[in-house]
């Protein structure tokens, strides 16, 4: 099938389709890992936008469904330099996008494009499969509106509150864009989990009787998480808080902290962070915003960053039982140097 993707500045790539004929459009982001494309396709955190894989081939052991982190995927649509037509195990890439109704472009110079979006920053962008018009691709591209005037999390949120028992300690999670790999490691510490959707109230939480508040990644500008913002304030002081990705950005601005726009975002298995006592840990990224650690308030401490750039990529208040971090400790597929640091962590944390 024929294919373009527009974006919103006016340039354009054509390529070969995949998947089925339709369109979709967002922010054109880039991944640089070399294997978990299954695990980023279904990420939460993607919805709303359009992932490009840096690496230049993918589906070389077919369409790993065992280890999605969703049922479903949930990025907009995919844009690789090749699809491997022959791997080892079936269904193929190829398959498994025509048979779930998803978009996907291949034959594209995606190096050029990662390049671009390192200098210009991230782009709106919009993907036609079955027509390769860039005229028409541009203006849906120019049409989106920016990923900060959407409220996405409503969309990959649970409905209404469920529970995981486990024999442990009572966890409440609050639900903005929850992966599978977080529930198995939680899980497999003993956590008992109440899961609850992202506008549930303070009173909600506090009658299960919780140790502790977990909140979960999730996708968009962390800003329009209104109601869960609110709940966590609440929240704070009362019980220990703990959170990652957008839950480190929520908790940021329920303490009267400030979150921003990054250029391009971290996104990857591959980012290295510094913690506080010099060791660097290699994680698993995906954000594209960040915490101001100048905006937290007295008796915050910053205590990962990123080695790249020097964002913020974790912080904790002791006094208040906060630990939070911006990359993903229970990452699948890996890297996996951080997850016991961070979860066994919690539940020392919360005795």
């Amino acid at each position: 099938m024929k294919a373009v993707l527009g974006l919103e500045d006016g340039d354009y790539a054509t390529g070969q389709g995949f998947g089925i004929e339709g369109e979709c459009s967002g922010e054109l982001v880039f991944n640089t890992l070399m294997s978990g494309y299954m695990e980023a396709l279904s990420d939460p955190s993607y919805y709303g936008q359009i992932l490009m894989f840096t690496f230049p081939l993918i589906g070389n052991y077919g369409a790993d469904v065992q280890n999605m982190q969703c049922p479903d995927v949930k990025a907009l649509g995919a844009v690789c330099r090749e699809i491997c037509e022959v791997p080892d195990v079936k269904p193929t890439i190829r398959k498994y996008f025509e048979q779930n109704g998803l978009f996907g472009i291949c034959g594209v110079d995606t190096r050029r494009l990662t390049i671009k979006t390192r200098v210009e920053g991230t782009l709106r962008a919009a993907l036609v499969v079955g027509d390769d018009d860039p005229e028409y691709a541009v203006r849906a591209a120019k049409k989106t509106p920016p990923i900060s005037d959407i409220d996405l999390i409503p969309r990959v949120s649970c409905k209404k509150p469920y529970r995981v028992p486990g024999t442990g300690k009572k966890i409440a999670i609050i639900d903005l864009g929850l992966k599978i790999n977080m529930i198995r490691s939680l899980s497999a510490r003993g956590g008992d989990l109440y899961v609850f959707p992202y506008n549930a109230q303070p009173n909600e939480i506090f009658a299960v009787e919780p140790d502790c508040l977990f909140i979960t990644n999730g996708p968009g500008d962390p800003k329009t998480a209104k109601k869960t913002i609110a709940t966590v304030k609440k929240c704070i002081g009362t019980l220990p808080v703990f959170g990652i990705c957008m839950g480190n950005q929520i908790t940021a601005l329920a303490l009267g902290g400030d979150t921003y726009k990054l250029k391009f975002g971290h996104r990857g298995s591959n980012q290295p962070v510094k913690y506080i006592d010099g060791r660097i840990f290699i994680t698993t990224q995906n954000h594209g915003f960040a915490v101001d650690g100048g905006s937290l308030p007295e008796g915050c401490e910053v205590t990962f960053t990123n080695a790249n750039d020097g964002t913020v990529e974790g912080f904790e208040n002791e006094d208040l039982r906060i630990n939070c971090v911006q990359f993903h400790p229970e990452a699948h597929a890996g890297p996996r140097d951080t997850e016991c640091h961070y979860f066994d962590g919690l539940f020392r944390r919360i005795g």
